[in-house]
């Protein structure tokens, strides 16, 4: 098997340099001839959506729907599905960071009964406790 790397999924979903997407199109179309199955790691996952919405600007709602389309994509599978699912699903309801949301699923699906952080904004979700500063 063969993973594919964050600017992969970044030209399939945006095409800004239509020579290198369609380098991409041409693979996936090879691999879903071929029955071939590439693995999308978590840290892709994360990388790219934070790609989508600080480089692109691209809309929250366009980045989970992108997600959803990519999930059913048979040529991928995707590190830890459970995880995207629930990332996908959750980051529906709320306004949090979603680099943040995704994190949050990957240490709860490890077993993990919160994250500690620095950051304030994230604290304030179920997911993440906030480490005070000594002084």
């Amino acid at each position: 098997m063969k993973a594919i790397d964050t600017n992969i999924l970044v030209r399939f979903l945006v095409r800004d340099d239509e020579q290198q997407a369609e380098s991409v199109y041409k693979r996936f179309k090879k691999a879903e001839a071929d029955k071939e199955v590439l693995l999308v790691p978590l840290l892709v996952v994360l990388e790219t959506v934070w790609v989508l919405e600080s480089v692109y600007e691209i809309p929250r709602k366009e980045i989970l729907d992108s997600l959803e389309d990519l999930v059913l994509m048979p040529i991928l599978e995707f590190e830890t599905l459970a995880t995207i699912q629930g990332f996908v699903s959750s980051a529906r309801g709320t306004n949090m960071d979603l680099t943040d949301i995704l994190i949050g699923h990957s240490a709860k699906l490890s077993g993990c009964e919160c994250i500690i952080t620095f950051d304030k904004k994230a604290s304030k979700s179920e997911w993440f406790e906030l480490l005070k500063e000594e002084a």
